[in-house]
């Protein structure tokens, strides 16, 4: 299986083509796949780009991903589609199972929720096959995290950094987190063993409020930060007081099983942060 990489520059997509390099990657100008399987990565990454861009998520994730769509209408083409558990919204049920109804709220949810729609109904009309992905809180270095992109990550570098830190809402609301090398092996096993024409959770099935696991964070580092309790924002952000934990009994029955353990993750995502200023 070779795998047409599109979208290998950002976050995930550059960890999975050091984790696979077999893979093909696409360069950014191009938007034909050069085998049958596809593996998109293309997306933007945070909620605030309304108040800077207005149309930069809609051309993002829905625009470009036409654009490319309309080269992929051959026959046994697959195309292996990463999206966001925040498609969801708010649910009553946890944990969250893939036949749950969405109702997103703001822009970057909608229009990955939307960029879903698109490619179902694609496949539909052009016999074409396709995998979604919905995706934890994925953690791991990234040089341009930041509060609004791979928030938890830049937290938890913060109480290494012995900086003081804001948990809004109290911090009494459920995240799910993994490694970025256990959510890569998951997308790669996925694209390798998941049937087609499904929508696969990808998390550790295991969830902690971010309170919870700011504060087990601050142990383990042996931080001497401060985490201040917060009851409100001060503009809207991305679905903050909302919890997320997924069923993934989908992906475990594929034969997944994580490496990494909580303690080991903040433990390797921190561990170059100094490196890097």
């Amino acid at each position: 299986m070779k795998l047409s990489i599109f979208g290998a520059t950002g976050f995930i997509g550059k960890n999975f083509c050091k984790q696979f390099p077999e893979h093909i990657q696409i360069p950014r100008e191009i938007k034909s796949p050069k085998s049958k399987n596809i593996l998109y990565f293309i997306s933007t990454a945070h909620n605030y780009n309304i108040y800077s861009d207005l149309t930069l998520d809609v051309e993002t994730n829905i625009h470009l991903l036409c654009e490319i769509l309309k080269n992929c209408k051959q026959k046994g083409l697959i195309f292996n589609y990463i999206s966001t558990m925040h498609v969801y919204g708010i649910q009553k049920k946890l944990p969250i199972n893939e036949n749950s109804i969405c109702y997103p709220e703001g822009m970057y949810p909608i229009t990955k929720k939307c960029a879903e729609d698109i490619l179902i109904t694609f496949c539909k009309n052009f016999n074409v096959k396709y995998r979604i992905l919905r995706l934890c809180n994925v953690l791991g270095f990234d040089s341009n995290f930041s509060p609004k992109k791979n928030a938890i990550t830049w937290m938890i570098n913060q109480l290494k950094k012995g900086q003081d830190i804001d948990l809004f809402y109290g911090g009494n609301f459920f995240r799910e987190v993994m490694h970025v090398k256990d959510v890569c092996n998951a997308i790669q096993l996925i694209c390798k063993k998941g049937n087609t024409n499904e929508i696969y959770n990808v998390g550790s099935g295991e969830a902690l409020t971010l309170k919870a696991l700011m504060e087990y964070s601050k142990k383990i580092l042996n931080s001497k930060s401060k985490i201040n309790i917060k009851h409100k924002l001060s503009k809207s952000s991305e679905t903050l007081e909302k919890s997320f934990w997924l069923n993934t009994s989908k992906l475990n029955s594929l034969g997944f099983k994580k490496q990494f353990t909580l303690q080991s993750t903040i433990e390797e995502i921190t561990k170059n942060y100094s490196s890097e200023l």
